[in-house]
């Protein structure tokens, strides 16, 4: 018994929506860092759903490499975050807009 494609893109759709909605709403740069992630593996889902579906390598071949960007973006991003935070001590994003020149 196999589950239908059509419940990991729900699946998918749904962690996508969550994600955005943490995105929108949260002020924290690092519940944004991790909506961002929960967005990027909701697109790595139907990638992977989409390449069991149609017996093709490609999908996850795609997931390997937004896998690479994605831990590239979380060390760079978390590197200034930290940064951030030893000088102003706070992430809130509403804080950090006022580095602007």
């Amino acid at each position: 018994m196999t589950i239908p494609a059509s419940w990991f893109l729900i699946v998918a759709a749904v962690l996508f929506g969550i994600g955005a909605f943490g995105l929108l709403t949260r002020r924290s740069a690092l519940i944004m860092f991790m909506c961002v992630e929960l967005m990027l593996n909701a697109v790595n889902l139907t990638f992977v759903t989409f390449a069991r579906s149609l017996q093709d390598i490609g999908g996850q071949a795609a997931v390997f490499f937004i896998l690479v960007v994605a831990a590239a973006e979380v060390t760079v991003g978390l590197g200034i975050v930290v940064a951030v935070f030893r000088r102003r001590h706070s992430v809130s994003v509403d804080e950090l807009s006022e580095l602007k020149g």
